[in-house]
């Protein structure tokens, strides 16, 4: 039986490509360290069984349509809004990604950013950069205290509940909101259940876990900014979109909050340009929430497996998408009774 055929959007780590080489005819787009082009993707999946992406790939029906023996989308991504999951469903493609790989990672740079953007880290090293570090005085880049006040997390998942662990050392006050409480969550932290608009006006800190959907779309938005507290830092290191940038801006500027702290984008990558950039409290990252060298060569060989386990008949171990294995097209059935 020929190998299947998987195409590989980026350079990832040799460990993964191992797996994926193991068993599998691999092409790799790796001219250089940008996503691929879009019209070479379109014609790189015209003949492909499987295909290994990244959160800069759409994979839509335009796509789709244009790879007729596609059998299995592997995502290096706990996310997967670049991807139209209906879409792959109703064709019988199966869509995987990584969970829990990046949790404890990307809680630690969560607080990172939280701990950043309190005590004002970036401004305070531009301050000596800039050589107008001239004398110690009272009141000099004076920060918020993180010890003991009030953590509201905005999604309480795998990566939200690891948040909320690492608030217990510092004697924070932890409330959360999520589409449903979170007994386990509460008795291991004593995290506390809150409404929206509760948490919202409760908190010091607003940190901003949730994936993103059509109802989490610029779920902070104008309204949810005006109700925290004027000395409230926002924090987001789930998904760009779900905070509005523009009444963010407005936020910051007119003072309705303290600062905010940003690994996400609503359109990545963001320029020197961004109006965000401009502003003395606002921190911000280059969409580096998982970015430990250990992660995401975990997170790389486990799409392989994902992907590997898919174009081989087997199913997936992440599989987003668990109707779509009943809806496989015949031909891959037959492949599996004779694999």
């Amino acid at each position: 039986m020929p190998r299947p055929k998987v195409y590989v959007t980026r350079r990832i780590p040799r460990e993964a490509m191992a797996i994926l080489e193991a068993y599998c005819d691999c092409r790799v787009f790796a001219q250089e360290d940008t996503p691929v082009p879009r019209e070479m993707l379109l014609a790189e999946v015209a003949d492909v069984d499987g295909a290994f992406v990244l959160l800069t790939e759409r994979v839509d029906d335009e796509l789709l349509a244009a790879a007729p023996r596609l059998r299995v989308v592997a995502n290096m991504a706990v996310g997967y809004d670049n991807i139209d999951v209906a879409a792959c469903t109703r064709r019988g493609v199966l869509v995987t990604n990584t969970p829990g790989v990046l949790t404890e990672t990307t809680a630690d740079l969560t607080w990172a950013l939280l701990m950043a953007t309190a005590r004002r880290i970036v401004e305070a090293q531009k301050v000596i950069e800039r050589g107008e570090w001239r004398t110690w005085s009272p009141m000099f880049l004076t920060g918020q205290d993180v010890y003991g006040r009030t953590l509201g997390i905005i999604g309480a998942g795998r990566i939200g509940s690891a948040v909320a662990r690492r608030a217990r050392g510092f004697d924070m006050t932890i409330l959360y909101h999520n589409r449903r409480p979170n007994p386990d969550l509460e008795a291991e932290t004593g995290a506390r259940y809150a409404g929206f608009h509760e948490l919202l006006e409760q908190s010091d800190f607003v940190v901003v876990l949730v994936p993103l959907t059509q109802e989490t779309h610029h779920l902070i938005n104008e309204d949810a900014l005006r109700r925290m507290k004027p000395s409230a830092i926002l924090i987001n290191a789930s998904r760009g979109p779900v905070v509005d940038e523009t009444a963010l801006y407005k936020a910051l500027t007119e003072g309705w909050i303290w600062a905010a702290g940003l690994d996400v984008w609503e359109r990545e990558p963001i320029g020197p340009d961004h109006p965000l950039l401009a502003l003395p409290n606002v921190v911000a990252l280059p969409h580096i929430g998982s970015a430990s060298i250990a992660t995401r060569t975990r997170m790389a060989v486990v799409a392989a497996e994902n992907l590997v386990a898919g174009v081989t008949g087997r199913r997936p171990p992440n599989l987003v998408n668990p109707e779509a294995w009943d809806r496989r097209p015949a031909a891959a059935e037959g492949a599996d009774q004779g694999g």
